[in-house]
């Protein structure tokens, strides 16, 4: 076969951002530089929630896992130098996605660009937010107008931008099996296509241009042959419900396109080599079947599960994907599996099992319904916790983890400081100060921006009607207005939304049969609340803060529950004073406070203080999530009573060891119950 004939390869990108918008537009053109194919961006958590650096939710996370992006002049220096008309940017965003396309284009537009050649992806799936990922701003029913909105203004005049990514990604790290993987994003794709097909916006006759743009984002585990079947039967069902739903007679229209990360939840903080090749495998789940191929891929580093990777951490990962393109011979054939009735069987399994599920959530009045009622999650926490029986039980081997433990020394990891990149705490302070002075002169040379509040009150009222808010959104984006203050308007006119926890009507997931780990474990529970003479131990889980990953908090929360404990857990996004508050209302005999962000070292030890100013300092305060070492080492030394990083994965031994501290506290001797 000769080089012409070769397929072409796929998008590659690295999920990048962090710090400041200057910081990240040079790491973007390093990239570019690098060999990379299309921008992936990263926004910081207040960026994604809603808020401005300086709102009393964003302390401790602006600039931690993203980029903050405050208003115009933001995204001016986010893509300095970098022509947009010949960029390819995803842009993972979802409740405000609607204002970053807002910002993107009015950049675009100062650059001299003809807005209907950008290309590119907004996430702006808010389903799974409110499953798994936590970053949803408004209810249900104001954030698909959001999305509808977005969809129809793209196609009348950003024809090639993709408007939505329905992103499976997160609902595999939340527990997902791949039949709800693939139910719940199609049930979800479903929603936003009805109601775009309902709000009148889209003639008949160009609804095939909306379905045309639909993308999705899906996760690619380590279980190999399953991930590559499921990749197959999420094709095979896309066809089937774009023809038969919404009758898309053109094939190409009907095509299923999407792009990965691969799994970033699943790599190890335990031997973290070991994660290079956990990377190539789950890249090829998705890469080696031509009529299943991504059409954009972007790895994770080896040390994710450490901290924020360092740029040659991102370019290892990079390189893996250029070997596999232009060193293999994988472009030069037809599909490698066609015919095989091993993969056959597999695809047409998970095609029933995912319609019978599609069905079910049918009945229910969709996805919008099954979020509301919460079916969805509840489904997601039971998934999460049967899994993490299986890893502890030791039926699923994790190497490195739970089989296979002993290590050499790895070089990789002498100095673990030195192993990740670490934000600059002080870049907090430069990036509110900034927002100050933009706040101040926006309206002055050489911005000269309109006043905005004229802009925030035409955004309100569009908002309290039917009209399309993208218009609106593009005078505000013009007129200077921050992000916090774009999603202000909006909370006054649509409110905000708690999702469900799942906590309390997930099922047992461990058993507790005389012998076994949990039932030592509740014996501790039980003796130690009859010593402190109260019916229950109270446990408050708390995530304090901007970070939505609450999978881990929320099975911390199950097997407390399991093992006889009160459990005390409001969900996510928490000031640290709402934790204290809550904490001493329920009068609690310790409290757990989860963080994946990287904000830990400035909300920790400020929930600490809390309970020291409020006469609490006894409750023991447990910490969990990607800590790096030097800063575990700083928690403990704050009265932080325990550390729980993701190399502890035995839940019932952590519960046994939260027993172990509230025993401390209240000066009670140990108890000779292993655990």
């Amino acid at each position: 076969m000769t080089e012409r004939q070769k397929d072409r390869p796929w998008l590659m990108r690295t999920y990048a951002g962090h710090s400041t918008a200057e910081a990240s537009n040079e790491l973007y053109r390093r990239n570019l530089a690098k060999g990379q194919t299309g921008l992936s961006v990263a926004f910081d958590l207040p960026t994604q929630t809603g808020y401005d650096p300086d709102h009393i939710l964003a302390r401790g996370e602006v600039g931690r896992v993203g980029v903050p992006v405050s208003h115009l002049g933001d995204m001016r220096r986010l893509f300095q130098d970098i022509p947009l008309d010949q960029m390819n940017t995803s842009m993972t965003i979802n409740a405000t996605a609607m204002w970053l396309l807002a910002l993107y284009q009015v950049v675009a537009e100062e650059q001299g660009v003809d807005i209907s050649t950008l290309q590119g992806t907004t996430q702006n799936d808010i389903v799974k937010e409110y499953l798994s990922r936590g970053t949803h701003v408004f209810p249900p029913v104001p954030s698909l107008r959001l999305t509808t909105d977005m969809i129809t203004y793209t196609v009348a005049h950003i024809p090639k931008w993709n408007p939505i990514n329905i992103c499976s990604y997160h609902l595999q790290e939340a527990g997902a099996t791949p039949v709800q993987e693939i139910a719940y994003a199609m049930s979800t794709a479903i929603a936003v296509l009805d109601a775009v097909r309902d709000s009148g916006q889209v003639p008949e006759e160009k609804f095939g241009d909306v379905v045309a743009r639909i993308s999705f984002f899906v996760n690619a585990g380590v279980r190999f042959i399953e991930e590559m079947c499921k990749m197959r039967a999420f094709g095979r069902i896309w066809d089937q419900v774009t023809r038969e739903r919404y009758g898309i007679e053109n094939p190409k229209q009907r095509r299923f396109r999407y792009g990965v990360q691969v799994n970033s939840l699943g790599l190890t903080e335990a031997q973290p080599e070991n994660n290079v090749q956990r990377i190539v495998l789950e890249m090829l789940a998705v890469t080696l079947s031509k009529d299943a191929r991504a059409r954009a891929v972007q790895l994770p580093a080896w040390n994710e599960a450490l901290g924020l990777p360092r740029p040659w951490d991102q370019q290892w990962s990079l390189r893996i994907q250029q070997v596999l393109a232009h060193e293999s011979d994988l472009l030069e054939y037809e599909d490698i599996f066609a015919g095989s009735h091993v993969i056959e069987a597999k695809v047409a399994a998970l095609v029933e099992e995912s319609l019978a599920e599609m069905a079910r959530i049918e009945e229910m009045g969709g996805a919008m319904a099954a979020v509301e009622s919460g079916y969805l999650k509840s489904q997601l926490v039971s998934s999460h916790a049967e899994r993490r029986a299986r890893i502890e039980s030791g039926d699923e081997k994790i190497v490195g983890v739970n089989s296979y433990e002993s290590t050499e020394p790895s070089p990789l990891t002498a100095d673990l400081d030195a192993a990740i990149m670490t934000v600059d705490p002080a870049v907090e302070a430069r990036v509110t100060a900034a927002l100050k002075t933009w706040r101040d002169s926006r309206y002055q040379p050489p911005f000269n921006h309109p006043r905005p509040c004229k802009a925030l009150q035409r955004l309100k009222e569009v908002a309290a009607g039917t009209g399309n808010l993208m218009e609106a959104t593009l005078e505000c984006a013009r007129a200077g207005v921050t992000t916090g203050e774009w999603a202000g308007a909006l909370r006054e006119v649509f409110g905000e939304f708690r999702a469900p926890t799942g906590v309390s009507s997930a099922p047992v997931a461990v058993t507790a049969e005389e012998g076994t780990p949990l039932a030592l474990v509740r014996e501790k529970v039980a003796r130690t609340a009859g010593d402190l003479g109260t019916g229950k131990l109270r446990f408050l889980v708390g995530k304090p803060g901007l970070d939505g990953h609450s999978n881990g908090a929320e099975q911390i929360a199950v097997r407390a529950r399991d093992a006889g404990f009160e459990v005390v857990y409001q969900g996510i996004r928490l000031t640290p004073e709402q934790i204290v508050d809550a904490a001493l209302a329920e009068d609690v005999h310790a409290v757990g406070l989860s963080i994946l962000s990287g904000s830990h070292a400035e909300l920790v030890p400020d929930v600490l203080e809390r309970l020291r100013e409020a006469g609490a300092p006894d409750i023991p305060v447990i910490a969990g999530g990607i800590i790096p070492n030097s800063d575990a080492e700083d928690l403990l030394a704050a009265g932080v009573a325990a550390v729980f990083t993701p190399k502890d994965f035995g839940i019932t031994e952590i519960i046994g060891r939260i027993v172990d501290e509230i025993r401390k506290a209240n000066k009670l001797d140990p108890l000779e119950v292993p655990a």
